[in-house]
């Protein structure tokens, strides 16, 4: 019994301390004094297995949260329009859900993460991609001059980033992701963004090339989405509203797809002028499938006549939505204003110009050259330079590193297909100040621009052996009244004193005869001749009227102390703005005897009858005059252009203007020709009133008036414009503008 006794209470004192090596077994034989024992047993013996063994609890917190590897929950780039980033960077504007941000200037971000960050252990970085990889590490101190990312906010599980980006940057859609890993060597985690980065120029940021230091300019050359376009001639200056609609929905989008397009490398996204240079060639159709095909042929039939588009909006985005088929069709204030559309969405300041007697030089002799046979009569063949009444091209902002200092600032850019450069259809960007000091060996195509401002107009006379006689030159012939649309009014403002020098000045001279020595014609300037008769066309008031006889002054001088004798030959010729002719539709002569420093004038009158049926786009006129001064020699010549005035669509705003409540406008037309129009269609949009859509009306009567109502819905608050424009064979450049104030509801 002693010995049992002894065993028993060796085996309960080692079950007590170690119960999981000796468990009972299943017996009646057990002791009720066991079961007293094991009431209160360690906490291990009511599990199968050890726990490990626990952490000091003074820094246990901190260890258990290294062991939970880190990851990204979500990101929110705070992107809508009305987040922070939106409204500094002057992106508010823009339609979509994407981050919308402006180089060389900060941007924020919130994360969220599965458990606290611990700026000792862990590691965060962020991935952009866009055809370049951007790497952003977090840093403490960010810099200018790179991509660095800055944790500015912790809340638990939650961090805020300050991200800056360099203002030389690329430009364009960054895909982004997170990437997370800690110290101790686990495999990294990566977080995919839902949203996308896009990154534009930056006109606000001094260390950006595109910086312009006036804020009323940056809001008129980059905020404002509808401008002034002006056409005509010189002395019958026109103006029609365009809706750039920069920001309108779906606009941004294909601005990126036509710099996807392009094919032009990512890295040279950051420099404004490769981008420009790019921008120039991808409008037009001509040889890389861009966006506008242009149409000078009068034959509109299978597309959109170029003078019916009021707007950039809906051409973008039918090139985008077709996946880059070419929109038909286009001609030279189109090809401007789709072009001011994508710069200033891309954030380059930009403006659409207008030079009115614009010169187009094919033979880079920076003359514009007129030829003539023994008689006098101009030589077609010859002739292939020419003065279109009006030219539209383009300015856009911007220093110009790779020029000598001075370059900078405006820059021309012509975006309508007419000569090649480097072998594509583009041209620009042509620093003005260069063109106006006639350094035309300085790039981009500044010869080409120089021609179309500050080019002389030569006569030549063949003689009997072949050769070519200059017999005259006009000083003054091209670049007259270079418009565009006032900074903060619809008023037109001329910045021809920003292409050259005032006509006539020592200045203005050395200009041209510094740019004719790089020409072909180094030689052309000979001393002027002795000149002692005149002659000048005059228009009364705004010119003739479509529709009725168009009359003209011819003012003929004679500055000398004896009589002159002389007979001016006359022939007007229908004429596209570009200066081709179509063909000539009167013809006469007119002797002219005057007095000792006598001054006749010869009224000159084209009745409606003989050019009713001749006429096409932009209604436009030539009158050629030319003679001989019997006593002198001397050769009398000169060429004016004139059109014929079109109406104007009357459009009355009815009832108030309030977002989201139904209004309307009427739209008055008078047919202005003593004949019926055929298919007349309107074309009817206004940015935050109505969407872009046609109207057809129909045939209208001769002298008749049309009215046409417009009910619609304003979406957005502020001044707006509804733009109307009528399309029709017979009759072209009818538009109209109503200037409605929203207010909101």
């Amino acid at each position: 019994m002693k010995k049992n006794r002894r065993r028993g209470g060796c085996r309960r004192w080692f079950r007590k301390m170690c119960p999981c090596c000796c468990k009972r077994q299943n017996s009646s034989s057990y002791d009720v004094t066991d079961k007293v024992e094991l009431v209160k047993p360690p906490a291990p013996a009511v599990v199968p297995a050890p726990e490990p063994v626990k952490p000091k609890p003074e820094n246990g917190e901190a260890r258990e949260m290294e062991e939970i590897k880190l990851s990204v929950h979500s990101v929110d780039l705070l992107s809508s329009k009305t987040d922070q980033n939106r409204l500094e960077h002057h992106t508010d504007l823009y339609h979509g859900e994407d981050l919308i941000i402006r180089r060389g200037q900060p941007f924020q971000m919130e994360m969220e993460l599965n458990r606290p960050f611990n700026a000792d252990n862990d590691k965060l970085h962020l991935d952009l991609k866009t055809g370049t990889h951007v790497i952003i590490p977090l840093v403490d101190n960010p810099e200018d001059k790179c991509w660095k990312g800055k944790i500015v906010e912790q809340n638990g599980n939650k961090i805020k980033l300050s991200v800056s980006s360099p203002a030389n940057a690329v430009c364009g859609l960054y895909g982004l992701s997170v990437t997370s890993s800690s110290s101790k060597g686990e495999p990294a985690t990566t977080h995919d963004c839902s949203k996308n980065i896009v990154v534009l120029f930056n006109p606000w940021c001094e260390g950006d090339t595109v910086f312009l230091d006036d804020e009323e300019e940056r809001k008129e050359y980059v905020l404002n989405d509808i401008g002034r376009i002006y056409y005509g001639t010189e002395k019958q200056i026109g103006a029609r509203t365009w809706n750039f609609g920069q920001f309108h929905e779906g606009i941004l989008e294909a601005c990126l797809f036509i710099l996807e397009k392009s094919d032009m490398p990512a890295s040279g996204r950051g420099d404004p002028v490769n981008v420009v240079r790019v921008i120039s060639a991808m409008i037009n159709a001509q040889d890389d499938y861009g966006v506008l095909v242009g149409n000078w042929s009068g034959d509109y039939s299978d597309g959109v006549s170029p003078s019916a588009w009021s707007s950039s909006v809906e051409i973008l985005r039918k090139y985008h939505s077709t996946n880059g088929i070419p929109v038909s069709y286009g001609q030279c204030w189109v090809f401007s204003g789709v072009t001011t559309t994508v710069l200033r969405c891309l954030g380059i300041p930009a403006r659409s110009v207008t030079n009115f007697q614009s010169a187009h030089d094919t033979d880079v002799s920076l003359t514009t050259d007129v030829y003539f046979d023994e008689n006098l009569d101009p030589i077609d063949y010859l002739n292939s330079d020419s003065v279109w009444n009006f030219h539209v091209w383009n300015d856009c902002w911007m220093a110009r590193p790779d020029l000598p200092p001075g370059r900078g600032g405006w820059q021309a850019v012509d975006s309508t297909p007419q000569e090649t450069s480097q072998g594509t259809f583009r041209c620009g960007p042509a620093s003005l100040n260069a063109i106006r000091t006639g350094e035309v060996y300085l790039k981009h195509d500044s010869p080409f621009v120089f021609a179309e401002v500050n080019s002389d107009k030569i006569y030549w006379q063949r003689n009997l052996d072949g050769t070519f006689t200059q017999f005259h030159s006009e000083k003054k012939a091209v670049g007259h009244c270079i418009s565009t649309k006032a900074v903060g009014s619809d008023e037109r403002e001329d910045i021809t004193h920003l292409y050259k020098h005032p006509e006539g000045s020592e200045e203005e001279r050395i200009a041209v005869e510094t740019a004719s020595r790089h020409g072909s014609k180094p030689d052309v300037y000979s001393k002027p001749m002795a000149e002692d008769v005149t002659v000048e066309v005059k228009l009364e008031g705004e010119g003739p009227r479509m529709g009725t006889d168009a009359k003209l002054s011819i003012l003929v001088k004679n500055l000398s102390s004896s009589p002159r004798r002389t007979t001016l030959h006359s022939q007007v010729a229908v004429m596209y703005y570009t200066g081709v002719l179509k063909g000539t539709i009167k013809k006469e002569e007119m002797p002219v005897e005057l007095l000792p420093n006598e001054e006749k004038t010869i009224e000159w009158v084209l009745p409606y009858q003989q050019y009713q049926n001749q006429l096409v786009d932009q209604a436009a006129l030539m009158l050629t005059l030319s003679g001989r001064v019997s006593e002198t020699h001397q050769v009398l010549a000169n060429q004016t252009t004139f059109r014929l005035r079109t109406p104007d669509l009357i459009i009355m705003p009815l009832g108030d203007a309030v977002v989201g409540k139904e209004m309307a406008a009427k739209i008055t037309f008078t047919n202005p020709l003593p004949r019926v129009l055929k298919g007349v269609v309107f074309r009817v949009e206004g940015l935050g009133l109505q969407k872009g859509h046609e109207v057809v009306v129909g045939d209208v009567a001769a002298h008749s008036t049309v009215t046409l109502t417009e009910h619609f819905v304003p979406t957005q608050p502020g001044p707006r414009k509804l733009v109307a424009s009528l399309d029709c064979k017979q009759l072209t450049q009818v538009h109209g503008v109503a200037n409605i104030d929203v207010l909101e509801q």
